[in-house]
C-alpha cells in the first residue's frame, strides 16, 4: 500500500482533547498522516468544539482528513490510538504525585477502549502523558530539542545532525556525547574539542520544558510535532530511529533508547556502545525511575 492509500484508509484516535491532544491532532492534520482523526474525551463539549475548530483548519485543500467525535470503543478500531489524557505537572508537585494522579486516569482511559480490542487487534498505542518515562514517548522531544540546540551553536541545519538524550524524560537524562556527530563525523572532529560546552548544553536541553512552562504554563507544540511524526513511523512503516521509553531488560526498567519505530510499533532496540561515563550515568537514570516506579505503586495500595 502507498503511503497515500495508507492516510486515506488509516485511522487516528486521539484520547484527551486538551492542549496537548489538540495540538497533536493539528499537527496530524497539517502533515496528513490518516484520512480519519477521532477525538475522544469525557468533556463531550469540549470535546465538539475542539472537533470543529480542528475541522476547519482542514479546508485549506491539502489534506483529505476528517476530525470527528467518537466515544471510547471507537478507539479499538483505529491504527494508532494516542493516549493523551492525564493531569498536568504543577508548580512544586513531584513526580510521584503526579504519576499517581496519572495512573488512575491513563486506567480509565485505557478501561473505556480495552474491552472492544480484538484478540488479534493491531492497533498500536502510543502514550503521550506526564512522566513519559513510565509510559511512553521518553526523550524523543529532549533529543529534538538538543539537536536544535547544537544547530544554533554550531552554525549546521539540525537534519544533519545525529545526538540522542538517553534514560529518564527529566533530572536524570543524559546525553550520549559519544555518538554526536554531524554529517556523520563525530562532533569534536567537526567543530572542534573546546568548541562545544557539552555541560551547558546538557543543562539548557533538560531545563528547556521547564523554562517554557514557567513563561506560559505549558508545552503542546513540540511534543504535537514528536507525536505525529511517531504516528507517521508507525503507520507508513517507516522504520525510523527515535529515542522512545521502552522496556530495557538488563537495567529492569522503562527508559529511553534507540529504537526502530515500524507498523508494529517498537520493532527493535538499537544497542549504543557507551562510554563508562555515559553507562554509570544511564545507571543512575534507571535508578532513579524505579525508585519513582515504587514510590507510585505504593501510592496505589
Amino acid at each position: 500500500m502507498s503511503q497515500d492509500q495508507a492516510s486515506l484508509t488509516s485511522k487516528i484516535a486521539v484520547v484527551g482533547a486538551g492542549e496537548v491532544g489538540s495540538t497533536i491532532a493539528y499537527s496530524l492534520i497539517l502533515n496528513p498522516v490518516a484520512g480519519d482523526i477521532l477525538l475522544i474525551d469525557p468533556d463531550t463539549s469540549r470535546r465538539d468544539a475542539q472537533a470543529q475548530d480542528l475541522s476547519d483548519a482542514t479546508y485549506h485543500g491539502n489534506t483529505s482528513t476528517r476530525v470527528l467525535t467518537a466515544e471510547p470503543e471507537e478507539a479499538a478500531q483505529c491504527d494508532v490510538i494516542v493516549l493523551t489524557a492525564g493531569a498536568a505537572q504543577k508548580k512544586g508537585e513531584s513526580r510521584t504525585d503526579l504519576i499517581g494522579k496519572n495512573v488512575k486516569i491513563l486506567k480509565s482511559a485505557i478501561e473505556g477502549f480495552k474491552g472492544s480490542l480484538s484478540s488479534d487487534s493491531k492497533t498500536i498505542l502510543l502514550v503521550v502523558a506526564n512522566p513519559v518515562d513510565v509510559f511512553g514517548s521518553g526523550t524523543f522531544l529532549d533529543s529534538a530539542r538538543l539537536r536544535g540546540i547544537l544547530a544554533s551553536r554550531s552554525g549546521v541545519a539540525a537534519s544533519s545532525i545525529d545526538a540522542y538524550v538517553l534514560g529518564e524524560h527529566g533530572d536524570s537524562q543524559m546525553v550520549a556525547w559519544s555518538h554526536v556527530s554531524i554529517g556523520g563525523v563525530p562532533l569534536d572532529q567537526a567543530v572542534g574539542k573546546n568548541e562545544i560546552d557539552k555541560k551547558s548544553i546538557s543543562e539548557e536541553t533538560k531545563k528547556k520544558a521547564a523554562a517554557i512552562m514557567e513563561a506560559k504554563g505549558a508545552t503542546a507544540y513540540g511534543i504535537g510535532g514528536v507525536a505525529a511524526s511517531l504516528c507517521k513511523s508507525i503507520l507508513f512503516d517507516q522504520r525510523n530511529v527515535r529515542p522512545v521509553s521502552h522496556w530495557q531488560e538488563e537495567l529492569g526498567v522503562c527508559l529511553s533508547m534507540p529504537a526502530v519505530i515500524g507498523r508494529k510499533g517498537i520493532v527493535r532496540t538499537l544497542p549504543m556502545d557507551l562510554s563508562d561515563q555515559e553507562k554509570r550515568e544511564l545507571e543512575t537514570s534507571a535508578k532513579s525511575l524505579k525508585e519513582v516506579v515504587q514510590e507510585a505503586e505504593k501510592s496505589q495500595q
